[in-house]
């Protein structure tokens, strides 16, 4: 998971950056989902096939950030199927 917080009133830059950069370089993964939120969050969820190691995405502009990029590996521990 990948997420990012621009600075005031440059959300949509950031976006457009995730998805022309951010999104090829995790084109290997199987599957990515880019997000947007309020106050200029962007988020990204990829999927990797275990054991492979997630890519490490490029660095956003940091003309863009309001704060370093954060990142965060999970392991699925559980899968509720829908009823």
């Amino acid at each position: 998971m990948w997420e990012a917080k621009a600075v005031d009133g440059r959300g949509a830059e950031l976006l457009g950056w995730a998805r022309e950069h951010l999104a090829p370089a995790l084109a290997a993964a199987e599957r990515l989902e880019l997000f947007s939120a309020p106050g200029g969050r962007v988020l990204a969820i990829s999927w990797w096939p275990a054991p492979v190691e997630p890519v490490t995405p490029p660095e956003p502009p940091s003309e863009l950030l309001a704060r370093p990029v954060h990142r965060w590996s999970f392991h699925r521990e559980y899968v509720a199927e829908a009823r």
